[in-house]
């Protein structure tokens, strides 16, 4: 794959749609029993896991990557965590399971599919309340990763925090904060902490470009891989925060609001009351014992952020808030610079492959130029956010995220979707360089109302929310990854992770296929310009401008589901009938331009 402009492109020079799922929301977790990673002891002794087996075992790996290929998934977002590679300790790698991928990815190739690697995290770990970042990582910085609940500076499914989406509220609390601070901005806010002679900042960076490198050489032959990402959904921690003494921006709307230093004093040792939304107190660490092992504490202690003097006071609550003297801005500032670092220091093991990078979930991107690295797609994520946290679908009805407006009418609902999805099209045309564009998560709760779905076999509903992301997915033309397939997905564990259960497979099957399971042009010998599926009556459209010197066809997936053995197929073209060809045992129609270019309009009709 090669990238020009806003295309991806193959070696044949045809214009790719790439389409595919991320594989799998259990990875998050290590090797297991469906819902083992949901159990206390999962955190027990870090340094003995092993995610070998994940996202499946080898042995099921050619069914499940012939079931995906079937339904037109040829581009897989492959979840690997960095505490899968490093669990162990600091350079110590689990060559079982890169071991393991290399098979695995194998195996993926003689599917015809490729790959990008995810280095997921979610709240930094599974001990701050999501995953990976190994535990030795808190550990080095004296946090007793077994008081992380008990002091308030984390809430884990594993520990009883069971609340509808609960997880996120981590990036407000003190271990996550702390730990992407330090990471990202360590030597601008806290240069007097130091890990084995270097700065917390150049340390942290270092072990984590260092573990994806050796990642990346044990890998880099496997023909499958296309690509590396960098981070999924990094977050700033405290950056940016302009008064440590208020909470600014959580993350949830509602729960518990601590600010920075109300944090800060929890976690070493006092018991502090912080506000619920929307109402209500909390009380963050009530038996009022400090997270720090003896000789250690708080970092922003160290740096005269505050004082446990008279109780506790905040001396500098604009400590996070300026960067060089003015006003911090995180991706420009701290994030961009890392995913330079990261995609120059990946170069070296294969310096043709493509790098996704991700700006912060709240939809805020890095700008980028010509003098940036090349070969780099925005791999941005959207969710319809009514839908995930109230687990339930109205086509009729959503709410808009941005202005907190009311959207009514399906209509409306669908194209306030699509726009959302153009707005990020537009800022990465504006302030990207009009880079490429992959919508790298979106995805649907399967346990909406309840699981009403699991008792009845019932699906219709999804079917519907799924076919309203997927056409404005279309109607921008963008490359996408659907979140998510779980090998292990059952109906009482979920994806086996905080409660999520969004993954397309389960129990053996997949699920709401009319949603997902669409036509789509996979390879364009030209510019694609238009598709679009409607559902209801099974017709597909596509048009796209020709291209003359492209021999190879233009190749469109027509799922054999709606097509069958001989749908009606349309073709008008500038210039002339292109010569075309239906193989229902591919489920692919081919098109030959015939040397010559022009406008071209392709529809194809489901069988009665």
């Amino acid at each position: 794959m090669r990238i020009e402009g806003r295309y991806i492109y193959d070696e044949e020079g045809r214009t790719l749609i790439l389409r595919g799922c991320n594989l799998g929301g259990s990875s998050k977790q290590p090797a297991g029993k469906p819902g083992a990673g949901l159990l206390p002891e999962s955190l027990e002794n870090p340094a003995e896991a092993s995610f070998t087996g994940r996202p499946f075992p080898l042995e099921e790996a050619e069914d499940h990557f012939e079931r995906l290929a079937r339904r037109g998934f040829t581009f897989l977002r492959l979840v690997v965590t960095w505490e899968a590679l490093e669990h162990a300790g600091p350079g110590i790698y689990d060559e079982a399971y890169l071991a393991y991928l290399r098979k695995l990815l194998l195996a993926a190739g003689a599917k015809g599919i490729k790959v990008f690697i995810d280095p997921h995290q979610d709240a930094w770990s599974r001990w701050t309340g999501g995953d990976g970042a190994p535990a030795w990582t808190l550990e080095k910085f004296g946090m007793d990763t077994e008081k992380l609940d008990r002091t308030g500076a984390a809430l884990t499914w594993q520990h009883g925090a069971r609340g509808r989406m609960i997880w996120p509220s981590n990036y407000n609390r003190y271990a996550a904060a702390t730990l992407f601070t330090l990471f990202f901005g360590g030597n601008t806010y806290a240069p007097a902490a130091v890990i084995e002679g270097k700065s917390a900042q150049d340390w942290l960076e270092e072990r984590y470009i260092a573990a994806w490198r050796h990642c990346y050489r044990r890998l880099k032959n496997c023909a499958a891989v296309a690509g590396w990402g960098v981070m999924n959904e990094p977050h700033q921690g405290f950056i940016g925060h302009t008064d440590a003494g208020k909470s600014e921006n959580p993350v949830m709307p509602m729960g518990a609001m601590p600010s920075p230093f109300d944090t800060m004093l929890a976690a070493s040792g006092q018991s502090v009351k912080v506000p619920v939304r929307p109402g209500g107190h909390e009380i963050l660490n009530p038996e009022g014992i400090p997270l720090f092992r003896d000789g250690f504490s708080c970092p922003w202690e160290a740096e005269g952020v505050w004082t446990r003097k008279d109780g506790g006071r905040l001396l500098r609550k604009d400590h996070f808030a300026f960067y060089k003297g003015r006003p911090a801005n995180f991706t420009e500032d701290f994030l961009k610079p890392f995913m330079i670092r990261f995609i120059e220091a990946m170069k070296e093991p294969n310096p043709s492959a493509l790098f996704f990078i991700e700006g912060l979930s709240s939809g805020v991107h890095p700008g980028w130029g010509p003098k940036d690295p090349p070969n780099v797609v925005n791999a941005f994520h959207h969710y319809d956010g009514f839908t995930l946290y109230a687990k339930t679908f109205i086509p009729w009805f959503n709410l808009r995220t941005e202005k907190f407006g009311v959207v009514l009418g399906r209509k409306k609902t669908a194209a306030y979707f699509s726009r959302t999805l153009e707005k990020s099209v537009e800022w990465t045309r504006e302030h990207m360089g009009d880079m490429p564009r992959l919508l790298g998560e979106f995805g649907l709760p399967f346990d909406l109302n309840g699981g009403k779905a699991f008792k009845t076999g019932d699906y219709r509903l999804h079917e519907d929310a799924l076919s309203l992301y997927y056409d404005g997915v279309d109607a921008n033309l963008l490359h996408s990854a659907i979140w998510n397939y779980t090998a292990d997905n059952t109906n009482e564990t979920g994806d086996n992770w905080n409660g999520e259960d969004l993954s397309v497979f389960s129990e053996g099957k997949t699920r709401a296929e009319d949603g997902w399971v669409r036509p789509y042009p996979m390879a364009t010998a030209g510019l694609p310009v238009h598709f679009s599926w409607n559902r209801k009556k099974r017709i597909f459209v596509f048009r796209f401008i020709a291209a003359a010197g492209i021999p190879s066809p233009t190749e469109i997936f027509l799922p054999g589901r709606y097509f069958g053995e001989a749908p009606g197929i349309r073709i008008r073209k500038d210039g002339g009938e292109p010569r075309f060809e239906y193989r229902p045992e591919e489920q692919r129609l081919f098109i030959w331009n015939g040397g010559r270019p022009g406008e071209t309009e392709v529809t194809a009709a489901a069988k009665a």
